[in-house]
């Protein structure tokens, strides 16, 4: 085994500096980070300090904070939202159904009817919009479906055909292909995917993007594209190719899944139709946590009043339910659903309680920390340093098993570094980095996905990381050639 390069040695100093000096070092307090022990146990309970060293006898202390760069794909837990959630859980111990209605002087938590309009007011900032413009509803894909239900209408003599990239996550895929087959199309006829002549590892350019537009443009109805790219890690140019579709008439939809909560967003300001987005991930609401969209004001107007005749009139069509009412009318039982105006007329069901309660336990630590601005300008010098160490701290040998394929500018990236590996390394390389409790994430065949989360992670975990992964290529490099 190689030793460990003297750049190594030199990053940790730097590291230890730069975390003194991280204006955001308070919030990691705020999240739970699971131990070495923790990581490595297979029970719930917490296995407590019984061993200062792992079994794989790495000598890692196991008593100590494991090495989380995986807010990308689950955001840690914050210390407030158990907290919060024991406070629902108190509420609706001791005055069931009056929760919905009843505030409580000596709680922080909304009524549960005025749940969903707090979180959008803690959101709205987050993604860049007015609190009318945003929902917190449903998941992710089931948002998708409902966007499209409302703003994709094909005409098969006209435009019809629906854009997306080539490598999309495959739930986006899926919810395209059904959506034309639920029209009568047909992927084939009806699907464009888009997909770099250019790039190996198909990091769309603006370029890119926009010739396959201009080609499709009179038959193109709506484009779904991500604000980040799940594999690469790639962010897009917004504003630029929202405008370039509308000087063609097409409608855009934003998938925001790795965007929200990890670069600055001003979906109002760049005209941006309507996003959708999970909050997981940056936003540590929770696995599969209630979701979010986005629709712009100038297509969510609401511009009749209800009528007897009619209710459908004034506003855009939408598959509905009874909480997309007004809350004025939302309880008269009356069966003629007119929406509020804005994105709260696109709700269905009521809102699971618990997991906005969830979700605004996180917002809140957004809001302390500055909102994302703050975390934006942490995030860069976070990721700079992580992609510094990997390609100069780390040893000329260890540096030929990987490549970077999330794009080297700033600009076009957020807190990810996507890691190429050598077909067949994967395995081992995972499990040595687990065995040395540090948690990044996977992407078949060969990526390694790796994000410093600003909000709870620092200089120096990137350095731990950058040695475990040296000692993993080793192990797997060793392995592969056994």
């Amino acid at each position: 085994m190689s030793s460990t390069p003297s750049g190594m040695v030199d990053a940790r100093q730097r590291a230890r500096a730069l975390d003194q000096s991280d204006a955001l070092a308070s919030t990691r307090g705020e999240f739970n980070i699971p131990t070495g022990a923790q990581i490595a146990s297979s029970r719930l309970s917490d296995p407590g300090p019984a061993s200062a060293e792992s079994e794989s006898g790495q000598g890692r202390d196991e008593t100590a904070e494991c090495v989380y760069l995986c807010g990308n794909s689950l955001g840690l837990q914050p210390k407030r939202t158990p907290a919060r959630i024991g406070q629902f859980l108190a509420t609706w111990a001791a005055h069931g159904v009056q929760g919905h209605f009843k505030p409580l002087n000596d709680s922080p938590l909304p009524s549960w009817v005025d749940v969903d309009a707090r979180a959008a007011e803690l959101v709205a900032p987050i993604v860049g919009a007015a609190k009318s413009e945003v929902a917190v509803m449903q998941t992710l894909t089931a948002n998708l479906h409902l966007l499209m239900s409302a703003f994709y209408h094909p005409d098969i003599n006209g435009r019809h055909k629906i854009i997306l990239e080539s490598r999309a996550f495959p739930s986006d895929h899926f919810a395209v292909e059904t959506q034309l087959r639920h029209h009568g199309l047909t992927p084939e006829t009806s699907m464009v995917t888009i997909q770099s002549p250019f790039s190996e590892d198909n990091v769309l350019s603006s370029y890119d993007i926009m010739s396959v537009i201009s080609t499709h443009a009179a038959s193109t109805a709506l484009i779904l594209l991500p604000g980040i790219q799940y594999y690469t890690g790639q962010l897009l140019d917004i504003p630029v190719i929202t405008a370039f579709a509308h000087k063609h008439g097409i409608f855009v939809i934003w998938d925001l899944a790795h965007a929200v909560g990890n670069v600055p967003l001003s979906l109002h300001d760049w005209d941006v139709d309507a996003a959708a987005w999970c909050s997981y991930k940056y936003l540590n609401g929770g696995p599969g946590c209630i979701g979010g969209l986005f629709v712009h004001e100038r297509n969510s107007l609401v511009t009749k009043a209800v009528t007897d005749d009619k209710p459908e009139e004034g506003y855009s069509n939408r598959l509905a339910g009874w909480w997309g009412n007004d809350k004025r009318t939302r309880f008269a039982m009356a069966n003629k659903f007119h929406p509020v105006g804005g994105a709260a007329g696109f709700q269905l069901s009521n809102p699971s309680v618990l997991d906005i309660t969830s979700l605004t336990a996180s917002l809140e630590v957004f809001a302390l920390a500055g909102g994302v601005p703050a975390l934006r300008k942490k995030s860069l010098a976070l990721t700079a340093f992580l992609e510094s160490l990997l390609l100069g701290a780390m040893s000329a040998d260890h540096r030929t098993l990987f490549r970077i394929i999330t794009p080297s500018d700033p600009e076009q990236r957020g807190a990810q570094l996507s890691l190429l590996l050598p077909p067949g390394m994967l395995e081992t390389v995972m499990k040595e980095l687990e065995a040395r409790s540090v948690i990044v994430d996977e992407r078949k065949p060969d990526v390694i996905r790796v994000a410093p989360a600003p909000l709870y992670n620092t200089f120096s975990d990137c350095v731990e990381f950058v040695e475990a992964f040296s000692t993993a290529l080793e192990a797997a490099k060793g392995a592969k050639a056994g």
